[in-house]
């Protein structure tokens, strides 16, 4: 799997495997009347003159809220057509949708609508297990807190792809390969991905792009009854946002993009720069973990740190450890994700280094687990559509990084180089949207959002996913761009303990003033 470009928040990469992700029930009523949106003025959620005939009907569809089956939260399912080209055509997706209420005290300013990122990332299981119960008190009494699941995620007309027995395998499958039988394997495990989601998913494989990911986004606000977007979104979510404000800048709100993607940047070139991310934040760790008694990386310096942990992946390349599982031994190929899943977020080091000790002394399970988190596999073995949405998007999004193993062998010194530790794994898994059965849609470009009113992006110095010189250039290429800084560790800013980032957010969202541009916050 393209585990370099899985862009998520860390709530979804390590407690994922632990959230309950309720699904919505019956009964209720009807959609909300027209509010006083955020950025002023009446919103109606009847379509503006702007909108095309044959778009009307969604931008004028009534929401039907119900009950989530999770306290406080509503749930309902919004139409939007399969294809934006052609919208008479009669065919749809169905969007799931779920919101919670401004809970008070103070005047209500909107819909404030949630990412987590991804792409892949359930925004309404985000939205239930931390942003409508986790953002700041201020914000959720002022704002609805929304999110939805974006088209072929989850709750939206899912991708499908492969079976759980299958999926286990193609986790295992070597990304490292040492010979032509292991590299035709390789091959061979990328081919069946994509040909199960062309066999299970045909129908919505082709329209699963942030375009139009992005325009459901814009007949969201209409139903909502919104006449400006305030949107918060966290690592893909920025991507999200970005081409949201490019298409819609006149209905571009307050604008919060954490832990930025540079969209101008091609798919090796954002690959390869995400493998030197995940290499900053293991240093990072590293040099945390010689501070620490239980470090099981030893005390001689980075350099011979690293070289342990390589040397641990080296072994278990060769002789998978125990995890527990008979039919899933901790390889190179899970070790090495379990890894990466910690590295998001510097919270799970004291897991990573209690996996690590065990899985070098012959016990896999807590390696295997973290992997598992990352993977969204569950205990009774069934995955969650992550993975394979992930991958239709990417690969709808840009054209392939690579077009065959011979490109990905003369990248692999430049990957490498970006990180000794992680770089040919990561520039194999560049190789999954070569095989993929339909042609991209997107190319990487400059966004630039002319016209739009200020958006905050948001870097992280030391971010293992996104690294802080794309929210740099995100910033410069929007036109009213500006820009955030923590210097800190881990992926994304906003609620992450900086009271300097929140304070600097929540003064954005809630009285519409952006910070400063270039703002530091430690």
């Amino acid at each position: 799997m393209d585990t370099s470009r899985l862009l998520r928040t860390t709530g979804t990469v390590i407690a994922a495997a632990g959230l309950l992700l309720s699904g919505c029930t019956s009964d209720g009523s009807g959609g909300p009347k027209a509010v006083a949106s955020s950025a002023g003025g009446t919103a109606s959620a009847a379509a503006s003159t702007a909108v095309p005939a044959a778009l009307r009907p969604y931008y004028e569809q009534k929401l039907s809220w119900r009950d989530c089956g999770v306290p406080g939260f509503q749930c309902a399912t919004m139409k939007a057509p399969l294809d934006y080209a052609h919208p008479e055509s009669g065919q749809d997706v169905d969007i799931a949708v779920a919101r919670r209420q401004a809970t008070g005290p103070g005047k209500r300013l909107g819909s404030l609508v949630v990412n987590p990122g991804g792409p892949g990332g359930s925004g309404i299981g985000y939205l239930q297990a931390y942003a409508g119960i986790g953002y700041p008190a201020a914000v959720r009494a002022r704002y609805d807190m929304v999110s939805f699941d974006p088209r072929g995620v989850d709750r939206s007309s899912p991708v499908q792809c492969l079976t759980g027995p299958e999926m286990d395998k193609f986790t295992q499958v070597d990304q490292t390969p040492d010979n032509a039988a292991e590299r035709a394997e390789l091959v061979a495990a990328f081919k069946q991905f994509a040909a199960g989601c062309q066999s299970r998913s045909q129908r919505v494989l082709p329209h699963v792009s942030t375009v139009e990911a992005a325009r459901d986004m814009d007949v969201l606000r209409a139903v909502l009854g919104d006449e400006k977007l305030a949107y918060v979104g966290a690592s893909y979510g920025t991507f999200l946002g970005a081409t949201y404000a490019e298409l819609f800048p006149g209905r571009v709100g307050r604008l919060v993009l954490d832990g930025a993607m540079d969209p101008s940047r091609p798919a090796l070139e954002m690959n390869r720069d995400q493998t030197g991310g995940f290499e900053t934040a293991l240093r990072s760790f590293i040099k945390d973990c010689a501070k620490q008694s239980d470090c099981p990386l030893g005390k001689g310096g980075p350099e011979a740190m690293t070289e342990q942990l390589k040397e641990f992946f080296r072994k278990a390349d060769a002789q998978p450890v125990p995890s527990g599982d008979p039919d899933r031994p901790l390889g190179e190929s899970l070790a090495t994700t379990g890894v990466i899943a910690a590295l998001y977020d510097e919270s799970a080091w004291p897991q990573l280094r209690e996996a690590l000790t065990a899985a070098m002394n012959g016990d896999g399970s807590g390696l295997l687990s973290l992997a598992d988190s990352y993977y969204e596999r569950e205990a009774d073995g069934k995955y969650a559509n992550l993975m394979f949405a992930n991958a239709a998007v990417n690969c709808l999004d840009q054209p392939p990084a690579f077009a065959g193993p011979d490109a990905v062998d003369a990248a692999v010194p430049s990957f490498q180089k970006a990180s000794p530790v992680f770089g040919a794994g990561l520039a194999w898994a560049s190789l999954n949207c070569a095989y993929w059965p339909v042609k991209a849609t997107g190319e990487a470009r400059a966004l630039t959002a002319k016209g739009a009113p200020p958006i905050v992006v948001v870097g992280t110095v030391r971010d293992p996913a996104t690294p802080y010189k794309w929210a740099q250039a995100l910033a410069q290429q929007l036109d009213s761009g500006v820009l955030l800084t923590y210097d800190g560790d881990g992926h994304t800013a906003y609620g992450r303990g900086s009271a300097c980032i929140d304070t600097a957010i929540n003064q954005y969202l809630l009285a519409g003033t952006p910070p400063k541009d270039g703002k530091k916050c430690t």
